[in-house]
C-alpha cells in the first residue's frame, strides 16, 4: 500500500548485514532514497546528491571538480578519528579514505583528490538506505559508530527479451557569480602612498635617461594610485623582451579582464547501458558507464570508465550462489589546489592581486610566447616570480594528474538447513591502486619539483551466519541470527620527490632531479590491520505489534594492544504498532520505538608501540629519531553508548504523517594526540584523552495537498538539530587543539563546549556589546588569540522536497538549508587588508572617496566605525574593563592596507561569518512518453529530463563565497582559504528500455 511520500505500509528495507527486514519491526531509524533520484543528479561524488534529502546526514561537498565529500551522521563522534558514516555496497564495506596532506590539514597547500566513494557508480544504484542510530549499526562493528550508508545496486529484472537499458546524458556547468569577488576598478597596484610618488617606483626603465613611473611589481596588492586613463606608465607587458609591449607604455586603467574572466563552461557526458534478466532460479545484470567531465578551470578533466556485473543462481532447490563485481577506471588531470598555496589560483584572486592585470593578457603571454610572464616578478632586472606565477602557467605547466583503478565485489553462497534455517558464507572485497604525480616547472616560483605517489589499498571481509526465521505460532515470530567475521586491511604508499629542482624544462621524471635523491626525499608506508568478531541478534514479534530486537558483537583489532584489544557491545530495540491497537479512521499508521546501544572502535595501526625515523646516513652511519607523536602501549577502545526513541504516524489515509527521532549519544575514551613540551622529544601523545557528547532530534514529515486521478503534489521536510559538547578531557588538559591554521586561529575545544570552536582575537566590546575604538578610529582587539570566536556546527539543518504529477510530467525540486555554523575567512582577512574588494573603494558618508586622506572638513576621506570610543583598563590575566562610553566621531584612514578590515588591524573574529544558507539545490523536469509512443517505437520505456543542480543560493552571510566552500573532506571545516566558486550545473538525460 503505498503511501504519502513514497512511504509504504508493509516496506522491506535492507538492514546492517544485508538482512532485509519489514521497517514496520525496526526500533531504530532509517531513511531510504531510490537509486534514479540520485543517478538523475549531475554530480561527480554520489553523496552529494544526498544533500538535504536525509535528516540528520550532513554533506559537506568542497565545490571543485572530482572534489571530496564530508559524509557526517548526527554530529561529530570524534576528535582526531574518522567520522565518515559507513559505505556498504551489496554487503561490501567500501574503502573511503581522505587522503589530505598535512599541509591542508593546516589550512595550505595541496589538491583536493577526492574521497574514494566517488568512484561508485551512480547508474548502478537501486536503493541508499542510511542507519544512522547505533542500535541500527551496532553489528557492523568499529566502523558502524558514525551510522552507515547501505547502497544496493541494480539487479537483473524481469522483461519480455534481453532487458536493456541506455541512458545519455549531457551536463553544462557555470561558476555561480554570487560566490565570485566582486573587485574594485578604481585603483591599482600597491599597498599604499609610500614611495616618492607616491604610488609609482621612479627610475629609468627603458633606458632613454629619463626617469619613468613604474607599477611596483612586489607588491601585490591593490592600494595603489587612483586609475586614470591619460596616464602612461610601465606595467609587467614593459619588463618582457619576448613580449610585443617590450619598453612601452599602457594607460593605467582597470583590467578590462578580471580574474573571474578565468571560469570556463564545463562539459560532462554520461553514457551508461546495462543489460539482464531474471527468472525464479537465476538472474544476471552487466552495465557500463563511461562519464568524461572537463571542468570550470581550464585543462581539468576527469575520465571514468566502469564495468559492473551482478548474478544469481539457484544450483539446487536449497543452494544459491551470487555475485557482484564492478570495476572502475579514473584519469584525473588539473585537479584544484587547495588552500594558502601558489598552486591554487583562488588564493592570488581572493587574497593577494593588482586590479590593473588583465587575465587576458597573461594568457596570450603564456600561449603565445610559452613564458611564466607574470606580473609579480623580484624586480623588472629579475624576473623571477616573487610570490605569483602566471595563472596560465601553473594550469599548464604545474598541474597533477592522477589515476586510479578500483576493483569491488562480492561472492556469496546460500544454504538452506531447513525452512526456517540457513547458512551463509560471504567473501567480499574492495581494493584500489592509485599514482598522482605532481609538477613545478623549472621558472616557476619557488624550486623545480616532480613528485609522483602511489597508494595501493586493499580490504577483504569473511563472514559466515546463520540466519533463522520461525513462527512459533501465528502471533509469535522470533528472527535472528549468528555468525562470525574477520576483517584484513593491507596498506601500501610511497612518495618519491625530486631533490634541488629539475635540470631540463618540462621533463618530469626522477631520473631529471638537480640532486642524488635521499631518503628525506621519499616516504613509505607499508601495514596490515586485523579485525575478528563474532556476533549475533535475535528479534521476537508478536501479533505483527509488538516487536523487540537484541544484538552483541564482540571485536578483537590488532591496532590495540594485547591487553586491551578485545571489546564487547550490545543493543536492545523495541518498537510497538500502535495503530493496530486504535482503530480509528484518521489514524492509517503509528509506531512507538527506542533503542539503546553500545559500540566499540579501535585506532589506525602504529599508535601502540615506539617506532623511530630513520635519518639519512652520513657515510657509513647511520641514525634514527623518534616519531613527533609519542605512542601508548596502555591504549584502550573508543567507546560510543547511545539511547534513542521514535514516533512514526501516518493520518487521513496517508495523506499526512511525520517521523521523529530524539537521540543522545556520548562517546567516550576518545583516542586523541595530546600535546606535550618538545622538551620530551615529541610534539604530543596518544592518549584515551576525551568525551563527546551528542544530542539532538530528526523530523521528517510527509504531506500530499492534492490527490487526483490526474494531479499529484507530494512534499517532504525534513529536520536536524545536533547539539555537540566534549564533557571530559584529560587530567592538564585545558583545552585540545585539533588543528592552527594560517590566519592565526585555531580549531578544538574545551570542557564544555562544542567539538569545532574556532578561536582568535575578538573585538573589545563594553557592557551593552558595544565594540570599542581606539582614539585612532580602529578597532580595539583583544591581546590573547585564545578567545572563542566561532563554532562550525550548524544550529540546524533542513531539507524540503516538492513532487508535482500531471498526468505522465513529473516537476521535483529540492530547497537545502542551513542555520548557523560559522567559517573563517581566510580569502576575507587578507583580501580585506590588499584592497581588492568593491567596498574598499566605495564613498563615505560624506560622499567622497574612503581612500581619501583624513581631514577635519568636508572633504575628508575615511570611515567612522561603528561602535564606542571608552576607556579600556587591561587587567594582568587578559581581561579588561571598560567606561566611559560615548558614541564613536572618529574617522580611520582606509587609504592603505592597515586599513580597519584586513589583517593588519582587524581581529580575527571579524572575518568569522555565519555559515547558514538556503539554497535550491536541484530542480528537475521529466516526461515519460505514453504508452502509444513505446509501441510504435518497440520500447518498454522512453524519458526525457531536464536537471538543474545548485541553481540559485537564496539566501547567505559569507560574502562573496559560498558557505559550504572548505579545503577539502575531513575533521577539520569551518575555514576558507583560496575558496573555489560553486557551480550551477545544467543538463539533459534521455533514458529508454527496449
Amino acid at each position: 500500500i503505498v503511501m504519502a511520500g513514497g512511504v509504504m505500509l508493509d516496506e522491506v528495507v535492507v538492514t546492517a548485514l544485508g538482512v532485509k527486514r519489514a521497517k514496520k519491526s525496526l526500533g531504530y531509524s532509517t531513511q531510504q532514497v531510490k537509486g534514479d533520484e540520485i543517478a538523475d543528479a549531475p554530480v561527480d561524488n554520489f553523496a552529494n546528491a544526498l544533500s538535504g534529502e536525509i535528516a540528520g546526514l550532513d554533506i559537506q561537498s568542497s565545490g571543485t571538480m572530482g572534489g571530496s565529500s564530508n559524509i557526517i551522521v548526527r554530529g561529530f563522534s570524534s576528535i582526531s578519528g574518522n567520522n565518515q558514516a559507513l559505505i556498504v555496497i551489496d554487503g561490501t564495506p567500501v574503502l573511503n579514505d581522505i587522503t589530505n596532506g598535512n599541509n591542508q590539514n593546516t589550512g595550505r597547500g595541496g589538491y583536493d583528490y577526492g574521497n574514494a566513494a566517488m568512484d561508485i557508480n551512480p547508474d548502478d544504484i537501486a536503493s541508499i538506505n542510511v542507519l544512522k542510530g547505533a542500535a541500527s549499526t551496532a553489528l557492523y562493528g568499529s566502523r558502524g559508530s558514525n551510522g552507515v550508508i547501505l547502497i544496493t545496486t541494480k539487479k537483473g529484472g524481469s522483461s519480455k527479451g534481453l532487458g536493456v537499458n541506455f541512458s545519455s546524458s549531457v551536463s553544462l556547468g557555470q561558476v555561480d557569480e554570487s560566490t565570485l569577488p566582486i573587485y574594485q576598478d578604481k585603483y591599482g597596484a600597491g599597498y599604499g602612498p609610500f614611495y616618492d610618488d607616491p604610488f609609482f617606483l621612479v627610475y629609468d626603465l627603458d633606458g632613454d635617461g629619463n626617469d619613468d613611473q613604474v607599477v611596483p611589481f612586489t607588491e601585490d596588492a591593490s592600494y595603489g594610485a587612483a586609475f586614470d586613463s591619460n596616464q602612461m606608465v610601465f606595467q609587467w607587458t614593459s619588463i618582457y623582451p619576448e613580449l610585443p609591449g617590450y619598453h612601452q607604455k599602457t594607460p593605467w586603467v582597470a583590467a578590462a579582464n578580471n580574474p573571474n574572466s578565468l571560469w570556463q563552461t564545463s562539459l560532462k557526458t554520461n553514457n551508461s547501458v546495462s543489460f539482464g534478466k531474471s527468472n525464479d532460479n537465476s538472474s544476471f545484470r552487466v552495465g557500463y558507464t563511461n562519464s568524461i567531465q572537463e571542468g570550470v578551470l581550464p585543462n581539468s578533466s576527469i575520465d571514468k570508465n566502469t564495468v559492473s556485473f551482478s548474478g544469481m543462481q539457484d544450483l539446487s532447490s536449497k543452494t544459491r550462489i551470487s555475485a557482484d563485481f564492478a570495476y572502475t577506471n579514473t584519469e584525473g588531470k588539473g585537479r584544484a589546489g587547495t588552500g594558502y598555496s601558489d598552486g591554487n589560483p583562488m588564493q592570488a584572486f581572493r587574497q593577494w592581486f593588482q586590479t590593473n592585470v588583465d587575465l587576458q593578457e597573461q594568457k596570450e603571454a603564456y600561449f603565445n610566447y610559452g613564458i611564466n610572464a607574470t606580473w609579480n616578478v623580484n624586480s623588472s632586472d629579475n624576473r623571477t616570480p616573487i610570490y605569483t606565477d602566471n595563472v596560465y602557467w601553473t594550469l599548464y605547466k604545474n598541474f597533477q594528474s592522477d589515476s586510479r583503478n578500483r576493483y569491488m565485489g562480492n561472492f556469496t553462497v546460500k544454504q538452506d538447513v531447513t525452512e526456517w534455517f540457513n547458512v551463509v558464507g560471504k567473501f567480499s572485497y574492495d581494493s584500489y591502486s592509485e599514482m598522482r604525480e605532481e609538477r613545478r616547472d623549472v621558472g616557476s616560483h619557488g624550486v623545480s619539483s616532480y613528485a609522483v605517489k602511489t597508494r595501493d589499498k586493499s580490504e577483504m571481509n569473511f563472514d559466515v551466519m546463520g540466519n533463522f526465521n520461525h513462527n512459533f505460532t501465528e502471533d509469535l515470530a522470533l528472527t535472528g541470527l549468528v555468525g562470525y567475521s574477520k576483517r584484513v586491511m593491507n596498506s601500501n604508499y610511497l612518495s618519491l620527490k625530486t631533490s634541488g629542482g629539475l635540470v631540463t624544462p618540462g621533463l618530469f621524471t626522477l631520473s631529471n632531479s638537480a640532486k642524488d635523491l635521499t631518503s628525506q626525499n621519499f616516504y613509505k608506508s607499508d601495514y596490515t590491520k586485523k579485525v575478528d568478531g563474532i556476533f549475533g541478534a535475535a528479534g521476537l514479534g508478536y501479533k505483527e505489534t509488538y516487536f523487540v530486537d537484541l544484538t552483541m558483537r564482540k571485536d578483537r583489532s590488532s591496532s590495540l594492544p594485547i591487553e586491551n584489544n578485545s571489546y564487547f557491545y550490545p543493543s536492545v530495540s523495541t518498537s510497538l504498532i500502535f495503530s493496530n491497537l486504535i482503530e480509528k479512521d484518521w489514524l492509517s499508521y503509528g509506531k512507538l520505538r527506542a533503542n539503546y546501544a553500545e559500540v566499540g572502535n579501535d585506532t589506525d595501526p602504529y599508535q601502540v608501540f615506539t617506532t623511530y625515523v630513520v635519518n639519512p646516513g652520513f657515510g657509513d652511519n647511520a641514525s634514527a629519531s623518534n616519531s613527533s607523536v609519542f605512542n601508548n602501549p596502555n591504549l584502550k577502545e573508543e567507546r560510543t553508548t547511545e539511547y534513542e526513541v521514535g514516533l512514526e504516524t501516518q493520518f487521513f489515509q496517508n495523506r499526512f504523517g511525520f517521523d521523529f527521532s530524539y537521540y543522545d549519544r556520548l562517546s567516550t575514551d576518545l583516542i586523541t594526540p595530546i600535546d606535550v613540551s618538545t622538551a620530551s622529544g615529541a610534539s604530543s601523545l596518544w592518549l584515551n584523552g576525551a568525551d563527546i557528547s551528542n544530542k539532538g532530534f530528526e523530523t521528517i514529515v510527509n504531506v500530499m495537498p492534492i490527490k487526483t486521478d490526474k494531479f499529484r503534489w507530494n512534499l517532504k521536510f525534513n529536520y536536524a538539530k545536533n547539539k555537540s559538547e566534549v564533557t571530559r578531557l584529560a587530567e592538564g588538559i585545558d583545552f585540545l587543539q585539533l588543528a592552527s591554521v594560517q590566519g592565526g586561529i585555531t580549531l578544538g575545544a574545551s570542557l564544555g563546549e562544542p567539538f569545532g570552536v574556532i578561536r582568535g582575537k575578538d573585538f573589545i566590546y563594553d557592557d551593552n556589546g558595544n565594540k570599542v575604538i581606539g582614539s585612532n578610529g580602529y578597532y580595539l582587539k583583544t591581546a590573547g588569540s585564545n578567545n572563542v570566536i566561532g563554532n562550525i556546527n550548524a544550529d540546524w539543518t533542513g531539507g524540503l522536497k516538492n513532487s508535482l504529477t500531471y498526468k505522465n510530467i513529473n516537476l521535483n525540486f529540492l530547497i537545502d538549508v542551513q542555520k548557523g555554523g560559522d567559517v573563517f575567512s581566510l580569502d576575507t582577512w587578507y583580501g580585506y587588508g590588499t584592497g581588492l574588494y568593491d567596498f574598499t573603494a566605495a564613498n563615505n558618508d560624506l560622499g567622497n572617496p574612503i581612500r581619501d586622506d583624513v581631514t577635519d572638513d568636508d572633504t575628508s576621506g575615511g570611515v567612522i566605525l561603528e561602535g564606542v570610543q571608552a576607556t579600556v583598563e587591561y587587567n594582568e590575566d587578559g581581561s579588561y574593563t571598560v567606561t566611559d562610553a560615548t558614541d564613536n566621531d572618529v574617522r580611520a584612514y582606509a587609504g592603505w592596507y592597515a586599513n580597519p578590515w584586513g589583517w593588519a588591524r582587524a581581529p580575527q573574529k571579524m572575518h568569522v561569518y555565519d555559515a547558514s544558507f538556503v539554497k535550491l539545490r536541484e530542480a528537475s523536469l521529466t516526461y515519460d512518453f505514453t504508452s502509444k509512443t513505446l509501441n510504435k517505437l518497440k520500447l518498454e520505456k522512453l524519458s526525457l529530463s531536464l536537471v538543474g543542480r545548485n541553481l540559485w543560493i537564496i539566501y547567505k552571510n559569507v560574502p562573496y563565497a559560498d558557505p559550504e566552500a572548505g579545503l577539502s573532506a575531513g575533521n577539520i571545516q569551518g575555514y576558507q582559504s583560496g575558496a573555489y566558486p560553486s557551480v550551477q550545473e545544467f543538463s539533459a538525460k534521455l533514458n529508454l528500455k527496449f
